[in-house]
């Protein structure tokens, strides 16, 4: 199978990372609370900044939080044995379209942790769906129920990997909402008969 996987939020948990220094900016930084959609996954849309306290957020916290991110609990297990399988793995995200720099620091920490093991990298990409048409995906997983619904529309399979306060979305024939790694195995392993 050809598996395109999402980074942030999926491999690394740097979504909730950014949850929470995202809440300290706002709180301790800009002192006020200027919260005003929680469910979002972009912290850019969860708080009400304007474009100068956006770009401080980033200059003061990106760095750190892709550093300081773990990996999610599970993945780097259950990619090595996807990829002992025999499956194709493609990693899709949206890193490094704010800030070039976290390509590098994320390639230096896959060597360094032996997880570079993707067949192909696509960095910076906002359009998933057109990258998942192109190579020919059998399934993507991600976090985003916006990209998940933008991939399910171009009637390719989708993983919806919830694990934050984020929207409800609706399991269809192309979109099924998964909790964790051990859950994303199990499924794959069903849609492959075994």
């Amino acid at each position: 199978m050809k598996i395109g996987i999402d980074l942030d939020g999926v491999i690394f948990d740097s979504e909730k990372e950014f949850r929470v220094y995202s809440e300290l900016y706002d709180k301790i930084d800009l002192k006020r609370n200027s919260k005003v959609d929680n469910k979002e996954l972009k912290f850019q849309d969860r708080f009400q900044w304007t474009k100068e306290e956006t770009e401080g957020f980033l200059e003061k916290y990106h760095k750190q939080i892709i550093e300081e991110s773990n990996y999610m609990p599970g993945v780097k297990r259950i990619l090595k044995l996807l990829k002992e399988e025999g499956h194709s793995l493609l990693l899709i995200t949206a890193r490094g379209g704010l800030n070039k720099e976290m390509i590098k620091i994320t390639e230096e920490r896959f060597k360094q942790d032996g997880m570079d093991i993707f067949d192909k990298y696509y960095w910076a990409t906002e359009n998933k769906e057109e990258v998942c048409i192109k190579e020919n995906i059998d399934i993507m997983i991600d976090d985003s129920y916006k990209k998940c619904q933008n991939v399910a529309k171009v009637k390719i399979k989708t993983i919806y990997l919830k694990d934050a306060p984020s929207y409800e979305i609706e399991e269809t024939e192309y979109i099924k909402v998964l909790y964790n790694w051990g859950e994303i195995y199990r499924y794959l392993e069903e849609m492959q008969g075994k």
